[in-house]
């Protein structure tokens, strides 16, 4: 068992993170100034400035698609090797997409490279590769808990070489930005087939006809612009049978593959959003005086201090370890590990970010110090990503089948 990174993580490691230190950090005012400036002009769904020359900076930095695993399109990084570097970035609110590294588009790209025809990989792949493009993916519904995924009740009916779509869908993330030119979308093409063969995922431009837009949907007040996240009417969505992804009736089989790699990217983010929260404690407690002694000095926060650095490295041992299983054993093999990490990175990120708040004071629900929305976002992924029961109830079963095994 070796705890050490390769030498060429090592590099990258060195790399991505000087270039966060010297371009990404010092670039976060300037992008929130521009998307005060467009919310204030009434429209903030429209790329800052400061992010297109930050995504120029890092190609030609070599820097870019650094995901993608057993894939030549990417940087030809194993999970575990890209962990480390997705910690990296996600210790800023917008550390991932200079990279090209970013959701949706990170398991819309390796859902293409896994399950998409040449041509779909033509059309749709290469321009996000290429950071020309975005993307999102349509999948829960207002009507129905999507935490189930067997409820989505949207349609996708053939209709000679054509297949028709209606539904309802929200949390679309990223079908607010301009830039968002496809969806892939999940619905049901056989009702009346097995309870997991039901579904389908689709490929659907979002210019074609039938296509809305209806809304954004604030998370705990944040808008999140200019990426978002939107209700989406579709309308009788008329689209070729070509863009169909991997044949009728497999949607769930595309949604367990995508379940791995794209899916974990977060919680390696989340490590280094409270790293981040806890050096601003750090730094915070020893700045300020309360009853006498700076807040560094009182046991409260020493044992807060101490017990989130504790906490940290758990969850990025955790982390690691899917990493790790996933690289060796597949992502079915590993589906116990990922539903752990799943609970467990969000959780503790949350906490650590809590603690960093009170230390804080009331500048803690501030938007000074990026604590708050650090917050609502990670509170958010522990839907977005799950819940947390449902991942769960996966864990208990796969335990107890284990055991139970072992004692037939």
């Amino acid at each position: 068992m070796d705890f050490e990174h390769s030498p060429k993580v090592r590099d990258l490691m060195a790399r991505v993170r000087a270039f966060m230190d010297e371009h990404i950090l010092p670039a976060e005012p300037l992008f929130e100034a521009e998307m005060k400036a467009f919310r204030a002009a009434g429209n903030p769904w429209q790329e800052p400035q400061v992010m297109e020359a930050l995504k120029h900076k890092a190609r030609a930095a070599g820097l870019w698609n650094l995901f993608l695993p057993e894939s030549p399109l990417g940087a030809g990084l194993s999970n575990l090797e890209y962990a480390p570097l997705a910690e990296i970035m996600g210790r800023s609110p917008i550390g991932s997409e200079p990279f090209n590294c970013s959701a949706p588009d990170t398991g819309n790209m390796e859902t293409l490279v896994r399950y998409g025809t040449p041509e779909q990989q033509e059309r749709w792949l290469q321009p996000l590769l290429d950071g020309r493009i975005r993307s999102a993916f349509a999948m829960t519904e207002p009507a129905v808990a999507s935490s189930d995924a067997t409820n989505i009740a949207a349609r996708i009916e053939r209709d000679g070489d054509h297949y028709v779509i209606n539904g309802r869908k929200w949390w679309t993330s990223g079908a607010n930005d301009p830039r968002c030119q496809v969806l892939i979308f999940m619905g049901k093409t056989n009702p009346d087939a097995p309870k997991h063969s039901q579904q389908s995922m689709i490929l659907v431009p979002m210019d074609t006809p039938g296509v809305q837009v209806l809304r954004s949907l604030p998370v705990f007040g944040y808008d999140d612009a200019p990426h978002g996240h939107a209700e989406v009417a579709f309308t009788d969505v008329r689209v070729p049978a070509s863009n169909i992804l991997l044949g009728e009736g497999r949607g769930f089989e595309i949604a367990q593959g995508r379940l791995g790699p794209g899916r974990i990217h977060h919680c390696m983010r989340v490590i280094g959003r409270a790293e981040r929260a806890l050096e601003d404690m750090c730094r915070r407690a020893t700045q300020r005086t309360a009853f006498g002694r700076t807040l560094a000095e009182q046991g409260v926060t020493r044992e807060r201090i101490a017990q989130s650095r504790i906490l940290i490295d758990q969850a990025r041992f955790l982390v690691l370890h899917a990493a790790w299983k996933m690289d060796k054993v597949g992502n079915k093999a590993a589906k116990q590990e990922i539903a752990m990490i799943k609970v467990a990175a969000p959780s503790m990120a949350l906490q650590v970010i809590d603690w960093a708040m009170q230390v804080h004071g009331g500048a803690g629900v501030s938007d000074d110090f990026g604590l708050a929305r650090a917050y609502a976002s990670t509170r958010t992924l522990r839907f977005a990503d799950g819940p947390d029961e449902v991942h769960r109830n996966a864990i208990a079963k796969e335990e107890i089948a284990r055991v139970l095994a072992r004692q037939s």
